[in-house]
């Protein structure tokens, strides 16, 4: 009977993908094939969850087949990340578009991601208080003192460096064991090395231009042939949406997210406001806030529902720059940085969140100026480094509580309703990485206002 149902559950998955794919075939677009892959993904997880409960053989066995198409598209988007920050920035520098202002660039990005990443501390921490949050108030069951077991591990392996250490880690040493993908600081030291074999480029040009050139046709290629593959996945998204909704509402403890509810409610309403602040800069730089919205949707919800900041690189460079005017190599800068720099959500609201939860635990007064102030700063020197993948967030609390001294153990207390916070917390990030390089295209007059503006979405059908 088990064997039945399960066939049964694989059998409405496949119908539900090929339903997805008459919409493609109808030409409904690309966003509106999202929201209804959400939308399925959600109600067929309850569904799925009402009928089996999260503990059913027959549960885990459908999972385990639908995520063939949800893990594996995301491990398809990873697949070719770093392949794609390493050629488009390198690409950037042989097509001559970084060359007169890339420290501008740089410091712009870098600058915006930070500043912003402060911001979203500042705001975490007043969430906090309006919530009455307190550490105390979490029980801890046997999931949560594995969890805590595991980040007591992890920190020792962070406690001896200093932060000039830290910041040395940012560098390629072996930029062969980066590209796997090895380090959490893998992804900004490729960026490194190919902006240094990007200005090697520049030299060789001045000296010895015939074999520039071939260099620069020779990039041109794989760049062509990498962003034809990031093309080919990402018309997988809608269904890589469906699958993976479906595993997140279909296996999620509502029992304990009802339990710690007001922290989630509370987490919730310090992103929401952090995305408002995104849409009001980029309203006082000119550019139309609906507009932005309309046009990141699809990147928004793919992060939202993947939890992988790293895995929506490709969705979002290809939606800056074919959707929203952004040049290739400020949108590939902004999105790379943003994988390991600043993330608004991971490395900012999360950690401030938790700081002034335990203060009080450590006998820390989390309302004095001084406290907030060094935390804030704190939290915004923290976000260099931070890993755009699965447990980035946890990474930067361990950063910022050790830093200012204070007990470690609730980002395990936290185990049960992590999953949910980190799709909100993934968004964000992605965010402030287009915002950034939205602003930063504005502000040194490179965006393109027609294209944004632009209503048709180039994203593939």
């Amino acid at each position: 009977m088990s064997t039945f149902l399960t066939i049964v559950n694989i059998a409405l998955m496949l119908a539900f993908i090929y339903g997805l794919y008459a919409l493609q075939k109808k030409h409904v677009s690309f966003s509106k094939r999202v929201f209804v892959a959400l939308g399925v993904g959600i109600v067929f997880g309850l569904g799925l969850q009402l009928a089996y409960g999260t503990q059913s053989d027959i549960l885990k066995t459908s999972i385990d087949w639908f995520n063939i198409v949800g893990k594996g598209y995301v491990k398809l988007l990873q697949m070719i990340v770093m392949p794609l920050v390493f050629i488009a920035i390198v690409s950037a520098f042989t097509k001559m578009k970084l060359t007169h202002n890339i420290g501008k660039i740089s410091s712009l990005i870098i600058g915006i991601l930070v500043g912003t990443t402060a911001l979203a501390a500042a705001i975490g921490i007043a969430s906090t208080f309006a919530f009455h949050l307190d550490g105390a108030q979490f029980q801890q069951g046997e999931a949560e003192t594995a969890r805590i077991t595991q980040v007591e591990d992890r920190l020792g392996t962070l406690q001896g460096m200093t932060l000039p250490q830290k910041i040395t880690e940012l560098l390629p040493a072996n930029p062969f064991l980066d590209f796997t993908g090895e380090r959490p600081t893998s992804t900004i030291a490729i960026v490194i090395f190919a902006a240094i074999i990007g200005i090697a480029f520049l030299g060789v040009k001045r000296k010895n231009p015939e074999q520039a050139e071939l260099f620069a046709k020779i990039v041109d290629t794989f760049h062509t042939i990498i962003m034809r593959v990031v093309t080919l996945i990402l018309r997988l998204t809608p269904y890589g949406v469906l699958a993976i909704m479906t595993r997140v509402t279909a296996t999620s403890d509502y029992q304990a997210i009802w339990q710690l509810g007001k922290f989630v409610a509370a987490s919730y309403v310090a992103m929401l406001i952090m995305f408002a602040v995104h849409l009001l800069l980029l309203a006082i730089a000119g550019l139309n806030p609906l507009t932005y919205v309309k046009k990141a949707f699809p990147v928004l919800t793919f992060a939202f529902t993947s939890r992988t900041s790293a895995g929506t690189l490709p969705l979002n460079v290809k939606t800056q720059t074919q959707d929203m005017g952004v040049p290739e190599g400020i949108a590939n800068f902004a999105g790379s940085f943003g994988l390991s720099i600043g993330q608004n959500g991971c490395a900012g609201t999360y950690p401030a969140m938790l700081a002034v939860m335990v203060a009080p635990l450590a006998g820390v007064d989390p309302l004095t100026p001084s406290f907030i102030l060094t935390l804030i700063a704190v939290v915004a020197i923290s976000s260099f480094g931070v890993a755009g993948v699965g447990g980035g967030a946890t990474f930067a609390a361990l950063l910022v509580l050790s830093t200012m001294n204070l007990p470690i153990a609730i980002v395990g207390l936290l185990i049960s309703v992590e999953p949910l916070i980190d799709m909100g917390r993934t968004a964000l990030n992605v965010s402030g990485s287009m915002t950034a390089g939205l602003l930063t295209s504005r502000a040194t007059k490179e965006l393109d206002a027609d294209v944004f503006h632009d209503k048709q979405q180039s994203i593939p059908a």
